[in-house]
């Protein structure tokens, strides 16, 4: 298997709020092996996000995306409702 794609998408009640707590969850990304991420805007309403991040295994990424500490910060960035979460594997 290749590397695996984790593809999240959902409201927040203000971007900015979100960004900023989204950066101070860098660490725990790193802890779990993320090799690149990127955020995506719906241009007609900046406040529906898109998260990718790249993972060198689905135990990483699920590992990261069942972490206690990444559902605090989801709750404290203001995500508006549950995401839609996709993963996929390099082929």
């Amino acid at each position: 298997m290749g590397q695996v794609l984790t593809i999240v998408r959902h409201p927040v009640e203000d971007y900015d709020a979100w960004r900023a707590v989204y950066e101070t969850v860098e660490p725990l990304r790193q802890e779990f092996g993320c090799t690149q991420k990127s955020v995506w805007q719906d241009p007609a309403n900046p406040n529906d996000v898109t998260v990718l991040h790249f993972w060198p295994s689905l135990e990483q990424a699920q590992g990261f995306a069942g972490s206690p500490d990444l559902g605090a910060a989801m709750q404290q960035a203001g995500v508006a409702a549950p995401p839609r979460i996709e993963v996929v594997v390099e082929a």
